[in-house]
């Protein structure tokens, strides 16, 4: 029996490039070879597509080629540059592993849409609404699912700082982990939030510090056939929790570790997993999404924001949600990837 051909994409222009690579190792260690025939195509911080033998370090000078997904349908696949030529690779199905700006903002997804190849992961719309957390707020409270109260500041506007209740959080609108983000507790601190912010997006958010626990959900499915991974639980030593910019290696986070399960009553637990499918089915995703929100002590829910490429690196929330559950990242490729060629292009 053949085995699937899939095109695995990693890297992109994102400042989130090496936790792609990271995640596209980690992916590569848990494919299963006897079913899948994978091509690994990694893209530069400089935008160059390079099919390459796998995600190891060196990947974009090593034994590479040039090439790029077709957006003609008759070709399926990839075009490889051969001696000045183009050949042609047909894909079964795309897996996207990337995060972060032109890999999970509906940009790529529009690529794929064009190519006719069935992919992982959500569409156009729903990556688009996600990505941009004011968007995502708008839809998901007219749900009738809490969100904090935010104001939009465009790169033009210079909000008074004396309007504001401390403390808040100053975030780029439209950018993945915590890069740009700020926790501003007296005004003079707002003008140098706002100018960390706009290095990664010209829309900003001025968010209200939400008080409670911070929690994640990772939901895997299409429509309404969902199942949830183990709930974890963001246990912080100081500051406000930030991810991927940590300076030890493999720790994911400098100030905060998970546990999982999260250590919360099995009330909670569910209010959590039932609010997350809601979410997740709100914004119209498919396939997978990591949505995290607050626990407050009052035991409700609030949306902190859903991320529709979670990590799968080794330290990774969202594989050891779903480790917890049951599913090892070997199963949870399989349906990651079955649930991908169930979707219609």
């Amino acid at each position: 029996m053949d085995r699937l051909k899939v095109g695995i994409i990693f890297g992109g222009c994102s400042e989130e490039h090496p936790i792609s690579v990271k995640s596209a190792q980690e992916v590569a260690k848990n494919l299963d070879t006897e079913k899948y025939e994978p091509f690994y195509i990694g893209i530069t911080e400089s935008g160059e597509w390079k099919l390459c033998d796998g995600p190891d370090v060196g990947w974009e000078n090593g034994n590479s080629r040039s090439a790029v997904l077709s957006p003609d349908r008759s070709v399926h696949g990839l075009l490889v540059l051969e001696q000045g030529q183009y050949q042609t690779i047909r894909l079964d199905v795309v897996l996207p592993v990337l995060h972060g700006k032109l890999g999970e903002d509906g940009a790529i997804q529009g690529l794929f849409e064009l190519s006719g190849i069935p992919y992982a992961g959500c569409d156009i719309q729903s990556s688009a609404l996600c990505m941009d957390k004011s968007l995502a707020y708008t839809v998901v409270s007219s749900a009738g699912i809490a969100t904090p109260n935010f104001r939009i500041v465009t790169a033009d506007q210079d909000p008074d700082p004396d309007q504001l209740t401390y403390p808040v959080f100053v975030k780029p609108a439209r950018s993945g982990s915590s890069f740009g983000v700020s926790k501003v507790s007296r005004k003079e601190e707002l003008a140098s939030a706002l100018e960390t912010a706009r290095k990664y997006d010209s829309k900003v958010l001025i968010e209200e510090a939400v008080v409670g626990s911070e929690i994640g959900c990772s939901i895997l499915g299409n429509g309404l056939d969902l199942s949830a991974g183990e709930v974890d639980r963001v246990a912080l030593t100081h500051g406000f929790f930030r991810i991927h910019q940590e300076d030890a290696p493999e720790t994911g986070s400098e100030n905060a570790s998970f546990i999982v399960p999260a250590d919360i009553s099995a009330e909670s637990r569910d209010l959590v997993r039932e609010t997350a499918k809601a979410i997740y089915s709100a914004l119209g995703c498919r396939g997978l999404a990591r949505v995290d929100m607050f626990l407050k002590e009052d035991g409700s829910v609030v949306l902190n924001e859903v991320n529709t490429l979670p990590g799968m690196t080794s330290y990774s929330r969202y594989p050891r949600m779903m480790a917890a559950a049951g599913l090892p990242l070997s199963g949870l490729i399989d349906r990651i990837v079955s649930l991908a060629l169930t979707t219609r292009v």
